[in-house]
């Protein structure tokens, strides 16, 4: 049956601008690192694109190694672009990494010029896409001049292949650095995507101060420390979750659901009821009360997940006494 988009989809979505460039996120984007993978439901996958598109997510987050195996998420969203979304395609943001092992050999991984530009002609190949959004180094690479990446990404820019770049996994000193170049090269640097969570909190430290202050967006990844922040583990480890598949992939495993977690987990969950919010929702809009995020980036695993994350929205301010209180219980 022919996908026919919601024609109310803009209605109640809310969409920010990304760092201090002409581009607006939505609220809450798509990523398509699990779920989405060859050895996945394809009709679910369709319905979760579907879903989020009807729901004015107009982010759809990819990257060269998600599956598994890798290739396979690209491959399985080109199938489904073509059949429900080519006539949407410039009402899309369409996102794409590599920096990680994606084939064998010395090209295959990190950030060199000829890995960065043959990946991106593959993940186009996949996608059947003529050009992505916004193409990300998907972390850096110690072995490899920073230069040569920064390079490598501007040209890819003047090619055509990508309207915007960005980073992902960096420090903020390596993010600074990448930033300035990338300035320099006249192709600015649009977007950093870090792993941020309320069990994860690394880049206040610095990277949002570097980022607010450069005019560079930050759309996190994993804000339910890849559901551990939902309702699913209040009572353990469920048998049909991420956590006792061993999908691999960077998945979560059974060892990071430790008690002092779930007691954690517990205690916030009391401030979420109390919000009147699900733990996910509660987590999202922990993420989104600060005006420095762009977007935050979710996974789901079936359809009515992504209903649930967009119900965020409807309160993302927090009290003084809530964040004292979140603060206790997280240390």
């Amino acid at each position: 049956m022919s996908y026919l988009a919601a024609p109310d989809r803009y209605d109640t979505m809310t969409y920010r601008r990304c760092g201090k460039s002409g581009l607006l996120l939505p609220a809450l984007s798509l990523g398509l690192w699990h779920n989405f993978g060859a050895i996945d439901d394809l009709d679910n996958a369709r319905q979760m694109l579907r879903t989020a598109f009807d729901h004015g997510i107009t982010h759809f987050d990819l990257a060269n190694n998600y599956g598994p195996p890798p290739g396979s998420a690209e491959s399985s969203f080109g199938q489904l672009f073509q059949q429900d979304f080519v006539t949407h395609r410039d009402e899309l943001i369409i996102s794409t990494k590599a920096g990680y092992t994606m084939w064998a050999g010395p090209y295959g991984d990190w950030g060199s010029k000829k890995y960065l530009v043959s990946s991106l002609d593959q993940s186009l190949r996949r996608m059947g896409l003529d050009y992505v959004d916004i193409f990300y180094h998907h972390r850096p690479d110690p072995n490899t001049p920073l230069e040569e990446t920064m390079v490598a990404l501007d040209g890819i820019v003047r090619s055509g292949k990508a309207l915007y770049v960005g980073i992902s996994n960096y420090g903020a000193r390596e993010a600074k650095q990448a930033i300035q170049m990338l300035r320099e090269l006249g192709t600015p640097c649009l977007i950093h995507q870090p792993r941020y969570s309320l069990f994860d909190r690394w880049v206040e430290k610095k990277l949002l101060h570097v980022l607010h202050h450069e005019g560079v967006g930050c759309i996190p990844f994993s804000p339910l420390a890849q559901g551990l922040l939902t309702n699913k583990y209040l009572a353990g480890i469920p048998a049909d979750s991420r956590a006792a598949s061993h999908r691999g992939n960077g998945a979560l495993e059974e060892g990071a659901v430790t008690e002092d977690k779930l007691r954690k987990i517990r205690a916030l969950n009391e401030i979420a009821q109390q919000r009147g919010q699900s733990l996910a929702q509660f987590a999202l809009a922990w993420i989104l009360k600060d005006p420095r995020i762009s977007s935050v980036l979710i996974g789901a695993s079936k359809p009515a997940q992504i209903v649930d994350s967009i119900g965020c929205l409807k309160n993302i301010s927090f009290s003084a006494g809530e964040l004292k209180k979140i603060n206790g219980i997280l240390g």
